[in-house]
């Protein structure tokens, strides 16, 4: 798929919110403050691990975030003093971005409609970039950490979230897969349905990456760190927050990724 029609896929399917299935589960169907918080703290509950990656203290630090869905990482980041900055390729989630920003006081121009690979900052422009569970549908993984590095200032962090290529999930599925006779992209499509999905679609494109993939896309940062994170028990009724801290640290869903320039 070119470039152009993937990023305009992009950007029609990412206008349903990322998280929009976890919020139906919860019931939340409205955007005001108290279904929004709800949503924060389910979904901080959830990920507990997400917290970590931020300072308590980001007060007088430019931050970066791509990527938004609910904009629950970004509230985050505001409240905890940053000087927020924010892009997504969908319009909707720089809707909520800059709703929540307004109720923050903070400037809501600072959240913008643009690709990661085409970001519209100059250079060296933030001491942290976020982006979790974004870079990896982009259909350029290399262009967009690229400009990840390109926009960090030197010294400053970038923390990227990815889907790990051999988490548990990964190896049980393909090997199913395979049983069954099913192609490699048979295999890659019906896997891409279990992660990001609208009711009627996959997401138009997600990668799916090892740990020594990460080390030679982020080479050209000083410093990096892989953890593996998160866990599901997809078809086995296996309760998760049980394997959170073990198991899901050696095969779990996600790496993350903290990259120093």
């Amino acid at each position: 798929m070119r470039q152009e029609v993937l990023d305009e896929s992009n950007a029609a399917f990412w206008e349903t919110l990322c998280g929009s299935n976890f919020a139906q589960s919860l019931g939340i169907t409205g955007r005001d403050p108290d279904d929004l918080r709800r949503f924060d703290d389910a979904y901080l509950e959830r990920y507990p691990y997400l917290a970590r990656y931020v300072p308590p203290d980001l007060t007088g630090k430019d931050v970066l975030e791509i990527g938004l869905g609910f904009g629950t990482l970004g509230q985050l980041l505001a409240e905890r003093g940053a000087n927020y900055y924010a892009a997504d390729i969908a319009a909707a989630p720089v809707a909520i971005t800059r709703q929540r920003l307004e109720w923050l006081g903070k400037p809501t121009e600072n959240a913008r409609q643009a690709s990661v690979l085409e970001l519209p900052w100059e250079d060296e422009s933030f001491d942290y970039v976020y982006t979790i569970g974004c870079l990896h549908h982009t259909g350029n993984l290399p262009r967009s950490i690229e400009e990840v590095y390109r926009v960090l200032r030197p010294g400053g962090r970038a923390v990227v979230m990815l889907y790990n290529r051999h988490s548990l999930r990964q190896v049980v599925l393909r090997l199913r897969d395979r049983l069954k006779g099913m192609s490699a992209a048979e295999s890659e499509a019906a896997l891409r349905r279990l992660y990001d999905a609208t009711p009627d679609e996959a997401a138009p494109h997600t990668d799916f990456v090892s740990k020594a993939q990460v080390r030679n896309l982020f080479s050209r940062f000083a410093r990096v760190k892989i953890d593996v994170q998160n866990f599901d028990g997809f078809r086995y009724g296996i309760r998760r927050e049980w394997f959170l801290n073990n198991v899901a640290r050696v095969v779990g869903l996600d790496l993350y990724i903290t990259a120093d320039k």
